[in-house]
């Protein structure tokens, strides 16, 4: 017989260190224990909470940014490092699943980074890792693009979880990637602000609306329940953006917030929302209210037509070559990198 399971949840509306990824990764381990404690079983983190967003590439010319970027670069983190390798050993400490978001450096260059997400288990096991596909707009002033090969949902005793990267949210082909692995519970991850205007500019971009209609409507597509994890930009962040400049202040606190929160498989938010102060925003979740919302409409079962509707995913990862004498320096395959986390 086939059992569902009923669990709390929660979302990290925190800030992190400002780029400070060791004080970061003690705070990020504090708040596993905290939301442990207080029965949270699946704990989701903000987009790159590791060291920080980088806003800056939105509100000055790329020529003033390089110690940004550079301060950016030495505080980001490898899947297989030490930052990363604490957080998995608070999720198994606590027997928690974790989704953490981070800024990811590459193996073979200093200055190739990456918007990272990984979902580590219970056991502190890396289970998948997913490198955003596209970075949005200014965003690609400091990310790289990424891969298919994190474009996995994890079969787990919590159900079946995938996650997606912010605008990745707004992709439908990769959102139905995952609803067609039968994905019950996804992950989304957002930045704290996003200013793409002056937000004293009539209609201005909003994140928080643009949040809201993401996620509402992959739940209600997926027939799932999606836990979003927003950051939350504190005094310090603005203060370290800002660096005195009264106009970037001024964006930065006019700007809307990005707001955390849980929707469930009708696109019903449950457990309320979380924007304009920070802390962790619990809810409850019971996989069961997954089954009847699809006797209506199921895209990944019967309300498809898979013989004129055709998707093909490549999942292999990018490398920046390929070697036949040497895999030295060769990116691992996802299951070469669950199979080394677990070792």
């Amino acid at each position: 017989m086939i059992t569902y399971p009923a669990y709390k949840v929660a979302a990290m509306h925190v800030a992190p260190v400002f780029l400070d990824a060791e004080a970061t990764v003690q705070k990020s381990c504090a708040l596993i224990a905290e939301a442990a404690t207080n029965g949270a079983r699946l704990i989701a983190f903000p987009e790159v909470y590791l060291p920080a967003f980088p806003l800056w590439s939105a509100l000055r010319a790329p020529l003033y940014n390089h110690d940004f970027f550079c301060r950016l670069a030495a505080s980001s983190a490898k899947v297989r490092g030490p930052e990363i390798e604490q957080i998995c050993a608070a999720a198994r400490q606590h027997g928690v699943m974790v989704s953490y978001g981070f800024n990811e450096v590459s193996d073979v260059s200093v200055g190739c980074l990456w918007n990272s997400n990984v979902l580590i288990d219970e056991a502190g096991h890396v289970i998948n890792h997913h490198r955003k596909l596209v970075p949005t707009f200014w965003e690609k002033l400091a990310w790289a693009a990424g891969d298919g090969a994190g474009l996995q949902v994890c079969d787990t005793a919590l159900g079946r979880i995938g996650m997606l990267i912010c605008g990745e949210n707004t992709n439908p082909l990769a959102r139905f990637a995952l609803m067609a692995q039968g994905e019950q519970v996804h992950v989304s991850s957002f930045p704290p602000v996003w200013p793409a205007h002056d937000p004293q500019d009539a209609g201005a971009y909003n994140v928080a609306d643009a949040i809201r209609i993401r996620v509402r409507n992959h739940a209600f597509e997926g027939k799932l329940f999606n836990i979003v994890a927003a950051a939350f930009m504190d005094q310090a962040m603005l203060d370290g953006l800002a660096a005195g400049d009264k106009n970037i202040e001024r964006i930065l606190r006019d700007s809307p917030r990005g707001v955390s929160l849980v929707v469930n498989p009708m696109g019903s938010v449950v457990g309320g929302e979380l924007q304009n102060e920070e802390g962790i925003l619990y809810a409850d979740i019971d996989l069961a209210h997954t089954v009847a919302p699809r006797q209506l409409q199921d895209v990944a079962g019967y309300y498809n037509r898979f013989d004129v509707f055709r998707l093909s995913v490549d999942r292999r990862p990018n490398k920046p070559a390929w070697f036949e004498d040497d895999t030295a320096h060769v990116e691992p395959t996802l299951t070469e990198r669950k199979t080394q986390c677990q070792e």
